[in-house]
């Protein structure tokens, strides 16, 4: 299914310009118009889900295969050092656009990106309880 309201469904499907690297029967990849580095791209499924928890399985193994192959290439052509592959979920997790995608950034030693946290301290009982309510 696509949707006539989602940007995302219309970069996918060839609706509105981008700048495409790479195209499949499921996927689009194209470069992000607002990159973090040089090469940033996205990962762009042709059907609409809105996150992760919409997809099939079959479809995330694919983007996810298909993010392998795009590293691979993009490192090799690009000569960049690193690469951060993130996924958003849920506005909580900072998704803006509501349709599944998957970021390729590349990483340049000195870029003046980052991707982090604040690391947190839970003590012992705190993490065997949330590991209890993991494993059941």
């Amino acid at each position: 299914m696509r949707r006539d309201d989602c940007i995302f469904c219309k970069l996918a499907n060839g609706m509105i310009p981008a700048r495409s690297i790479y195209e499949d029967e499921n996927f689009r990849v194209i470069l992000d118009a607002a990159p973090a580095t040089r090469g940033h791209a996205l990962i762009l499924p042709k059907e609409h889900a809105d996150n992760l928890y919409q997809m099939s399985e079959d479809m995330i193994g694919k983007a996810f295969v298909l993010a392998k192959k795009m590293v691979d290439s993009m490192t090799e052509t690009l000569g960049c050092q690193g690469f951060n592959i993130v996924q958003n979920n849920g506005e909580a997790a900072g998704q803006t656009v509501f349709h599944f995608h998957i970021h390729l950034i590349p990483r340049y030693e000195d870029d003046g990106q980052g991707i982090f946290w604040e690391p947190r301290c839970y003590a012992d009982d705190v993490l065997d309880e949330i590991c209890s309510q993991l494993t059941k």
